[in-house]
């Protein structure tokens, strides 16, 4: 059936469990809002193996539109993930690269998309039962 998730199966150690009032899920949860976010993911992946211009990143993120990269890297480099570099040359040139913040997250971004990689045929079959399950 399901994987267990056994502490055999990860080289994590066990996360602390949150305090009796959960007063730090807020602030936990608007940093994996940010790093958990689909566009975030891409761009950290993309940035891992170096700095790019900002076509550069629009042109390796399949349908990512200019508005919602412009937005995803601003709150990458609000969250301090991000740098973003102006160069004053003519036309100027803007570079992004990851901080040590962000790089930081590179192995666990990467360890996320290469498992959704290797699972898109289970995932779409599961969704398929899902839905012939459920039709109205």
């Amino acid at each position: 059936m399901g994987t267990s998730l056994r502490p055999a199966h990860t080289d994590l150690p066990a996360p602390q469990m949150p305090d009796r009032d959960h007063a730090d899920c807020r602030g936990v949860a608007s940093i994996l809002a940010r790093v958990g976010d689909k566009w975030s993911v891409f761009v950290i992946m993309m940035l891992s193996d170096g700095p790019k211009r900002f076509n550069e990143l629009k042109r390796m993120i399949n349908g990512i539109s200019q508005r919602m990269l412009t937005l995803t890297l601003r709150g990458l480099e609000r969250d301090g993930l991000v740098t973003r570099t102006i160069f004053p040359t003519i036309p100027p040139r803007v570079d992004y690269e990851l901080t040590d913040l962000g790089r930081g997250l590179q192995q666990p971004v990467m360890a996320l998309g290469l498992w959704a990689k290797e699972h898109q045929a289970q995932i779409a079959a599961a969704r398929t039962r899902f839905d012939e399950r459920n039709d109205t």
